[in-house]
């Protein structure tokens, strides 16, 4: 699961970032509304957690040009303010669900994961392509009775193809939504784990394989 997290406070967007992580989800962090909304716009989210109050643009603000852009990926609104009118302003907005602060790290996790619920591609602790089942709590892919461990970037790749299946992705988009876009990894990175996950696919027997396309990128498709 992908998240943004537009928070300035850097402590909090820290401590927030290194619980959910250790929860197995990939968090990207902008640190004002700017950069939040040019971030939400550029990358596919399964959930986008906005502080309201935040330098350069409001998170209120950013929700509305989202919305208005006919952007429909779920929103939880962060902010220290407790007053009714604030929520009604937030709901008003777009937002599906809000969050006071100070808050249990838990409780946000336990709101995310409710957001994810109701969006259509929520599966579950599974995610299924024709055979191919990925256990996201176990970190593994499964057909019938064989199974295969994942590594950590081997899992979001996979993760990142079967939530978008037919859908092809450039190397320089598969290093910004898998590695990040400050990490200092070379396309053959992307290269090598994808022939990585094309030998567990093939290993285990899947009906599910990842295509190629020169100039276009990678897709996971049904095994012609």
């Amino acid at each position: 699961m992908r998240l943004l997290l537009a928070e300035d406070e850097e402590a909090m967007a820290e401590a927030v970032i290194a619980y959910l992580e250790y929860h197995h989800y990939e968090v990207d962090w902008a640190n004002n509304g700017t950069d939040a909304l040019e971030t939400a716009r550029m990358g596919i989210y399964d959930v986008l957690v906005l502080d309201i109050m935040m330098p350069g643009m409001d998170g209120l603000t950013v929700l509305r040009t989202l919305r208005g852009e006919g952007n429909t990926t779920p929103v939880l609104l962060l902010t220290a303010k407790g007053e009714v009118r604030d929520k009604v302003l937030g709901f008003e907005s777009g937002s599906d669900d809000y969050l006071t602060k100070p808050f249990a790290l838990e409780e946000l996790r336990v709101r995310i994961d409710a957001l994810t619920r109701r969006s259509q591609n929520y599966q579950g602790e599974q995610m299924t392509f024709g055979n191919l089942i990925l256990d996201k709590s176990g970190y593994a892919l499964r057909v019938g009775e064989k199974n295969c461990s994942l590594s950590h970037r081997e899992y979001h790749l996979i993760e990142l193809f079967m939530r978008n299946p037919h859908i092809y992705f450039s190397a320089d988009t598969l290093l910004d939504r898998v590695w990040g876009m400050d990490a200092e990894v070379e396309y053959g990175t992307v290269w090598v784990h994808i022939s990585g996950l094309r030998k567990k696919l093939e290993s285990l027997g899947a009906d599910a394989e990842i295509q190629s396309k020169r100039g276009v990128g990678y897709a996971l498709e049904e095994r012609a």
